[in-house]
This record gives C-alpha cells, sequence and structure tokens, in this order.
C-alpha cells in the first residue's frame, strides 16, 4: 500500500480519535499523537519532558520548540520508516514548516493530511454529546467550545492553506455513520 505518511487533520469534534484507531487497523503504521509524546517524555523524565512539565505545570502551551523536537526524535526511530500516523500535530503553519524539514531530513515526504471536515454548528453539537458521554467539562461549556473552534480556525486551518499547493490534503466529509465516514477515508488509500 503506497503513500503511508499522513497527518490526519481536522477541527475539534471531527472524530479524528475514532477514525485514528480504524486507519491504523489498515494501515499498520505507529500513531504518533502529541499528547500520547508528552505523557511518554514526562513518564520517563527525559530531558524534553521535563521541559514541557514546566510549562504544563505553569497551565501554558508547551512551545513548539519543544513540540517539534518531540516529533522529530519520534519520526527518527526505526519503526516509522514504512509510515506514520500523525495526530494533533502540525496544528500551526510553523509547526508545518518545521515537519517539511523534519521530514526533509529524513528523506521523506508527506503522502496524506487526510482532512475531515464538518461545520461549526456539527462540532458544537458533537462536542455537548461528547460532554454528557463522557463527562468532558471542556466540552460543556458553549464559550469554551466556541474559543477551541476560532483557535482552530485562526491556528490550525491555516495549514491546509499551506499543504493543498502540494496536492497531498484529502478532504473527507465528516459527517455521517462512523463506518461511512472511514468508508470514505479508506478511498485515499486504495
Amino acid at each position: 500500500m503506497p503513500g503511508k505518511n499522513v497527518v490526519l487533520f481536522g477541527p475539534p469534534g471531527a472524530g479524528k480519535g475514532t477514525q485514528a484507531a480504524k486507519l491504523l487497523e489498515l494501515l499498520k503504521v505507529p500513531h504518533i499523537s502529541t499528547g500520547d509524546m508528552f505523557r511518554y517524555h514526562i513518564k520517563n523524565e527525559t530531558e524534553l519532558g521535563k521541559t514541557a512539565l514546566s510549562y504544563s505545570n505553569q497551565g501554558k502551551l508547551v512551545p513548539d520548540d519543544v513540540t517539534i523536537a518531540m516529533v522529530r526524535e519520534r519520526l527518527g526511530r526505526d519503526d516509522t520508516k514504512e509510515g506514520f500516523l500523525l495526530d494533533g500535530f502540525p496544528r500551526s503553519v510553523p509547526q508545518a514548516e518545521a515537519l517539511e524539514g523534519i521530514l526533509s531530513e529524513l528523506n521523506r515526504s508527506l503522502d496524506h493530511v487526510v482532512n475531515i471536515s464538518i461545520s461549526d454548528e456539527e462540532i458544537k453539537t458533537r462536542l455537548g454529546k461528547r460532554a454528557s458521554i463522557e463527562g468532558r467539562a471542556d466540552d460543556a461549556d458553549p464559550a469554551v467550545i466556541e474559543n477551541r473552534i476560532n483557535t482552530y480556525k485562526e491556528q490550525s486551518e491555516p495549514c491546509l492553506g499551506f499543504y493543498r499547493p502540494k496536492g497531498v490534503t484529502r478532504d473527507v466529509d465528516g459527517i455521517g455513520t462512523i463506518e461511512e465516514i472511514f468508508e470514505r477515508i479508506k478511498k485515499i488509500f486504495e
């Protein structure tokens, strides 16, 4: 199966986590989640982990250079040679540019940016449901949801503008059942 260097992209509530699990079964590549990386480095008390922890303990976002260093270290491992599924990175154009540089250093390129797209109204509906089902307080407050949508549009969505001219963006309609959406994603890899 060609083209297994993949970024999974989409707004909050698009179903990235659900689809990532299914996509991993299909592609059989490592799942690289920035959240998982932070937890790994913090748990193992690496220098990157200590730095990340010092920011999160102050309630601050971990700076790009720390996140980028973690991604560089993870993509440099042997298990990613046949491909990878990046989830939660890049979240900004500078991160997308950094990823381009990392892949270039590794003599690789990005094959697909799978963009699961849903409307703002659908985001609000899904996050509201997720709040009641999973008890996620961050998804229950309409002001927080609005802020997450705006942050996505201001910081993350411009990544699509970075990738579209490269011809790697694959837009997938995120409305439907989990299986219907996954069938659309699978077509990218056929």
